[in-house]
């Protein structure tokens, strides 16, 4: 049952595309996506089951992160720092989900950060796609804000995206051409997203809530593009910058992908994560009605390795587009080189 756009849900489960009403503005498939899947010996289907065991996956991952909590709050205050016990962590949730994707999907690849070897490029071929941990320095702190990011990529596209946050209770989730939701799992409620169905005017940077990471590059030609335009979009106009509402820094780029399709922020601008980091939160997003254009200028059509995102949140096309010039043009001939 659907009252103001909150679906009931007492069992706390994830949306289930299979019970829970799709409302009618998002299409259930389309002839193209259909070809697409059958391509690769797929059925609309086959994603429903493909992401309701991503979601089963994440909620273990969840439980594991929770448990952790004790023991870093020990290690804290015993150790100089907790690195080795975050990496103990991010394997063991890694090593989790790669099992129990293997099991059900041996024939699908598997891309995780953890097992990451440098050179492995994302294929063709459906992909799962794994971060065990996005904001590990945030999880090693206490501060709850951190995920597990999982995906299936087909053609090297994101068509199923799943995003948790166990410290909030949030899961976001999304299956190509079936809508994005957040589902609250403290309450078995569950949105449809962007929570604002008629979105927020968006006419310039200014009217923008901007999320921004600062990652380990601290030096070069990067590091100082990042500063410049951190710089110049808190500035005033008259001083020759956007002057944007403000900025963010929440420490996941796969949550902020979240936020901008939830709609509690405007943009993310990123340069330099990788493809673990942004592939769940991809999908969310375009299911939300928001864009992802290029972080450097003049390019609309990122790849998912490309490591260069900006981010936009569901609000009219034009809007959409002239806030993505309006930084591009504030970047000028400058771009992030990965």
């Amino acid at each position: 049952m659907s009252v103001d756009g909150v679906y009931s849900n007492p069992d706390n489960e994830a949306s289930d595309y299979s019970s829970n009403p799709t409302p009618a503005t998002t299409p259930s498939t389309t002839p193209d996506f259909i070809l697409a899947l059958a391509k690769h010996g797929l059925k609309p289907s086959d994603l429903n089951a493909a992401h309701d065991l991503l979601v089963t996956i994440a909620k273990h991952a969840g439980s594991i992160m929770l448990s952790a909590e004790h023991e870093f709050l020990i290690a804290a205050a015993t150790k100089n720092n907790t690195s080795d016990l975050v990496t103990q962590y991010d394997s063991r949730i890694e090593g989790m989900v790669q099992d129990r994707l293997r099991a059900a999907y041996p024939a699908f690849g598997f891309l995780g950060e953890e097992t990451f070897k440098y050179g492995t490029k994302l294929a063709d071929s459906p992909t799962f796609v794994c971060d065990p941990i996005d904001g590990t320095l945030n999880f090693s702190k206490g501060v709850p804000n951190c995920a597990i990011s999982l995906a299936l990529t087909l053609d090297k596209t994101p068509v199923i995206g799943v995003v948790y946050n166990p410290f909030r209770g949030d899961l976001y989730t999304a299956i190509k051409n079936q809508g994005a939701f957040l589902t609250k799992t403290t309450t078995g409620a569950s949105y449809k997203l962007p929570l604002q169905t008629v979105p927020a005017p968006m006419p310039s940077l200014r009217s923008c809530l901007v999320a921004i990471e600062w990652g380990n590059q601290r030096k070069g030609p990067n590091w100082a593009l990042r500063k410049d335009i951190h710089n110049k979009l808190l500035t005033d106009e008259e001083e020759g910058g956007a002057f944007c509402k403000s900025v963010r820094s929440n420490g996941s780029a796969a949550l902020d992908f979240c936020y901008v399709a939830q709609g509690i922020i405007d943009v993310f601008w990123e340069g330099g994560v990788w493809v673990w980091d942004v592939a769940g939160g991809w999908a969310i997003l375009e299911e939300a009605g928001g864009i992802v254009a290029s972080a450097n200028p003049g390019d609309w059509d990122p790849t998912l390795e490309g490591r260069l995102y900006f981010a936009v949140r569901h609000a009219k096309r034009d809007e959409q587009k002239a806030v993505v010039e309006e930084l591009w043009r504030i970047m000028g001939d400058r771009k992030f080189e990965y």
